[in-house]
């Protein structure tokens, strides 16, 4: 049995049966704001895809309009020419060989892995570590490319990787409680206009079938597609 406070009840009890427009699930996420501190907004859409086939997945990163909120612990596995400049663009830690081992040695202080497709070859070694954490480097979500710096910058800074589960559901960080209206709601439209157009051709009916919105501590709230 799943442990609800008296809080979430009484939030709860406040909600439609019916959904929302966008504006108002938004204002609603932003009244329950009892929480100590600036609880995180998410937004979850359920797609009406078959998880299970590869030609159908959803994946890949964005940069929303008015960011996430907060930054990003980023890596980069690099060559010696790039480190310098990854460093610059915001990497807590860049190199090759030396990165390497210190990550498979069990260092997993950070959020986000970017990589030169030059030293992937290096970097494939851990992804057994990596991997399991959604950390890995790959080429499908912008964490892999020629622009080393570039990817730093973009993902220190916020931009958020979404990928289905196996249920079919993508969510993302949309922002924070203390955001404005209109900024969670441009973020929001942002990422939802996102997905419509990395629809996978083999996607047949219904793309997006539910969207949720909620705060850290908050009930969700049913969006109106």
């Amino acid at each position: 049995m799943t442990f609800r406070s008296k809080r979430y009840k009484r939030e709860s009890e406040q909600l439609s049966k019916e959904p929302m427009s966008l504006a108002e699930a938004v204002e609603k996420i932003k009244s329950f704001n009892s929480a100590k501190f600036d609880q995180t907004v998410e937004c979850v859409l359920h797609l009406g895809i078959s998880s299970k086939q590869a030609d159908q997945s959803v994946r890949g990163s964005i940069s929303l309009p008015h960011g996430i909120g907060k930054k990003k612990h980023v890596i980069a596995f690099c060559e010696d020419s790039d480190v310098e400049a990854a460093k610059d663009a915001g990497a807590i830690e860049a190199g090759g060989d030396e990165l390497v081992k210190k990550v498979s040695d069990g260092w997993m202080d950070f959020d986000v892995a970017i990589a030169s497709p030059k030293v992937m070859s290096k970097v494939s070694k851990l992804g057994r570590l990596l991997g399991p954490q959604g950390k890995m480097p790959s080429p499908k979500n912008g964490t892999v490319t020629q622009d080393v710096a570039s990817a730093v910058g973009e993902f220190a800074a916020g931009k958020v990787e979404f990928r289905n589960d196996a249920g079919g559901n993508i969510h993302i960080v949309v922002g924070k409680q203390s955001f404005g209206s209109e900024q969670l709601i441009d973020n929001i439209e942002a990422f939802v206009s996102h997905i419509k157009k990395v629809k996978p051709s083999a996607v047949k009916g219904a793309y997006i079938k539910k969207m949720c919105v909620s705060a850290t501590m908050s009930p969700s709230v049913t969006v109106a597609i």
